[in-house]
Order: structure tokens, then sequence, then C-alpha cells
């Protein structure tokens, strides 16, 4: 009896937090699903079945947008872990500065992301930003960052891992200083050296945080807006056009059942990438 009345006090304990979660999550996705198949406004709405759908995978720039998605996404993710984990094994080596440069770098992650971007917008203006001048004092003609349709996204790209870098370092920070120093110790006794230090060691056992800055980041990527948006508005032409953005522009039209409709659609896409790819890396995890 008493074990029956501590079950039951456990399961009473969670209703608070279990109502938030409905209230917060299950209820706004239900609601979306539902309207997603209307065609509604703020007082009214009309059920419409999968209309909305047919019309936003007719959408003219779609094909553009998933395309510029997946490579923001893939991009973005790789560099955040590369330099993330660079920059962690700097941070937690014997620098003097390490405490300082970690504060530096983890900065631009407190920034609003729209300050952001319109500060790198100006910044990137082709005959009077900062960093067009700055190539023009050394003799070099700089391109227009977000105009040439070659570069744009991948400008936009690099501004969103200047910014998030600081988040992926931290957690690879976490993760190499829970390393145990006894095999640092062992390495030292065999006299490896610091390549050994970082491939044998530090490489492999931070792996967990490898998986949570790849999850994060990607999914990150693929749900990314409001930097697209401030620096572009997914210009020019649909050269950075983001699902995100196609969405958006669609609310601005007053097509609220059809964005509705394209944030279903880029749920399920971002769900169909995003748990194979964490089931696939807990998997080598374990392996390892």
């Amino acid at each position: 009896m008493n074990r029956i009345f501590k079950r039951t006090y456990s399961y009473w304990f969670s209703l608070p937090a279990a109502l938030i979660y409905f209230v917060i999550f299950i209820l706004p996705t239900a609601m979306s699903f539902f309207f997603s198949l209307t065609r509604w406004t703020l007082i009214e709405w009309e059920f419409i079945g999968f209309e909305n759908f047919v019309t936003f995978f007719r959408e003219q720039s779609l094909n553009i947008g998933f395309k510029n998605t997946l490579v923001y996404a893939v991009v973005t993710c790789g560099l955040k872990v590369i330099l993330g984990l660079l920059l962690g094994v700097l941070l937690t080596s014997k620098l003097r500065t390490r405490n300082y440069l970690r504060s530096v770098i983890f900065f631009p992650t407190l920034v609003s992301t729209i300050a952001v971007g319109i500060a790198f917008s100006m910044m990137m203006h082709p005959s009077q930003g900062i960093i067009n001048t700055a190539l023009a004092a050394i003799g070099i003609n700089g391109p227009d960052w977000l105009g040439d349709t070659r570069l744009a996204l991948l400008s936009v790209a690099l501004v969103d891992v200047w910014k998030g870098v600081g988040f992926a370092t931290v957690i690879y920070i976490a993760g190499i200083m829970s390393i145990p120093s006894e095999y640092y110790e062992a390495l030292q006794i065999d006299g490896g050296n610091g390549w050994r230090k970082f491939w044998n060691i530090i490489l492999p056992l931070s792996r967990p945080a490898t998986n949570s800055v790849i999850i994060l980041a990607f999914i990150g990527g693929l749900r990314s807006f409001d930097l697209v948006w401030a620096m572009t508005k997914g210009g020019p032409g649909f050269t950075t056009d983001l699902i995100a953005s196609i969405i958006y522009k669609q609310y601005q039209g007053g097509f609220y059942g059809l964005a509705t409709a394209g944030n279903v659609i880029l749920f399920l896409v971002v769900s169909a990438l995003a748990f194979p790819l964490y089931a696939y890396l807990n998997r080598k995890e374990v392996d390892l």
C-alpha cells in the first residue's frame, strides 16, 4: 500500500510540469496541424483539407528554399563543430588569458540576432562597409558580399557561425574538462606529444560534446530565419531564401493558412532529418 501511495504521489508531483508542457507545446502543435487545413483569419476560418499543402509545394521559390536551407544548415553546423572544437582545445590549455578569451568568444552569443544582422549588413556594404574599406586599403577590391548571388548565402552563413561558435565552444570546453586526467598522465608516461593527445584522447572522448553541437547547430540551421531576414530578406532574388523566410513572406501576404501549412512542413522536415541523425550519433557514441 505504501508503495502504491509513493507511486501515485510521484505522478501527481509531475502534473504541473505536464500541464506546462501541454499548454506550451502539445496544444499549439495540435492547433497548427488543424489550422494548416483551413483558410483562416483572426475572426473566421474555413476547412479546405490539404489545399494549403498542395499550394505550398507549388511555390516557385520552394525548391531554392529547400536547397538553401540544407546548404545553410550543413555549412553552419560543420564550421561550428570544427571551430568550436579547435577553440575548445585552445581555451582548455595552459593559456594565461584563457578566461578572458572565453568571455570574448562567448559574447556574440548574447547579442541580439537582429542587431548582429543589421550591423554586418552595414559592414558588408560594397562601397561604404568597413570590410571592403579595409580590403581597399591593402589593394584588394572587395566583392558585394550580400549582393552577389554566389556569395550572399555563404556570407550570411559565416555571420551565423561568428555568432554561434561561442556556444559550441562552451559545450566543447565542458566536454574536454570532463575527460579524466588519468588519460593524459598515461599518455605522458608513454611519451605522447600534443598531436597524439588531441587525436587519441580529446577527439574521441569529446564525442558526446560533438554530438550535442551537431544536433543543436543542424536544427538551428534548418530553422534559421531572423539573421537571413535582417541581412538580405531572402535576396538578391531568391538567393538566400530559406524555408522559414518563404513562410514569413506568406504571412506578410495575409495567407495565414498557407503559412501555417508551411510551418507544419518545416516541422516535419526538421524532425525527419534530426531524429535519424540523433539516433545515428547516439549509436556511434554507444559503440565508442
